[in-house]
């Protein structure tokens, strides 16, 4: 469903991508790991061609996402759905806006039927009732609850995850995992997420590719690679320094 082929990217002088290849098939749960800074945000956003590769391809559903027109990547991006870090919500819409914001843009759905389908995907991330509610009246937990909500509403085939569990407590994180676990087996999409929590991970994922040095290192199932004696792969899923201390 997904290619990367090859793919280099540089800002300024840093290289932040050097030769990245990764395939995803359809309906697969890939988590992408890496350090603070590797790069994994960035092949994010080459999936929806958000950056365009220096060199290399990036393909979905065989289509070079290089070669085509604004118009034709807007027809591929609404396969996508994204649930940003900070969930990335409108502060001054409210909870009912910022959901519905894409079917109103869209003007394809009456506004009964924008009612409704914004209750069913409150509903489904366990947060009914809210719809009156700003962005400043929810905890960092709901937040990321209702931006996942925001994606379901109009049920896109790929989902991506940038950091899905960053700034919230272990129990939040654990809630939003589950509610991700369920979104990829109960809807049969293809889900993507990038992070460095290892417990996330370990939650969400039936497959992890490691992003190291701008290329993926290590490709295999959850459990082959967070129990794997490869010392690069192994110090980073434990969380074991390598070389001394700069500090």
């Amino acid at each position: 469903m997904i290619e990367v082929r090859n793919v280099w990217k540089r800002f300024g002088t840093q290289e932040v991508l050097r030769g990245a290849s990764l395939c995803i098939d359809r309906g697969e749960a890939v988590v992408i790991i890496g350090r603070s800074g590797g790069g994994k945000s960035v092949l994010l956003k080459h999936l929806v061609a958000l950056l365009q590769p220096d060199s290399g391809e990036v393909r979905v559903d065989g289509q070079n996402l290089c070669a085509l027109t604004e118009r034709e990547l807007l027809v591929v991006r609404r396969k996508f759905g994204m649930l940003f870090q900070g969930a990335a919500l409108f502060d001054s819409l409210t909870v009912f806006e910022n959901v519905a914001f894409v079917l109103q843009r869209e003007r394809t759905h009456s506004a009964e039927e924008i009612r409704r389908l914004v209750a069913e995907a409150l509903e489904w991330v366990e947060l009914p009732g809210i719809e009156s509610k700003k962005p400043s009246e929810l905890s960092g937990g709901m937040r990321k609850r209702v931006g996942l909500a925001r994606t379901l509403v109009y049920r896109p085939e790929i989902l991506l995850y940038d950091e899905p569990t960053t700034g919230l407590d272990p129990v939040a994180s654990a809630n939003i995992d589950g509610l991700i676990r369920r979104v990829w087996e109960e809807f049969k999409v293809t889900s993507i997420a990038v992070t460095h929590d290892m417990a996330s991970a370990r939650r969400i994922s039936n497959r992890i590719l490691m992003l190291h040095e701008g290329a993926i290192y290590a490709d295999g199932p959850t459990a082959e690679i967070l129990a794997s004696t490869d010392p690069v792969v192994n110090h980073f899923v434990n969380g074991i320094p390598s070389g001394k201390p700069t500090f």
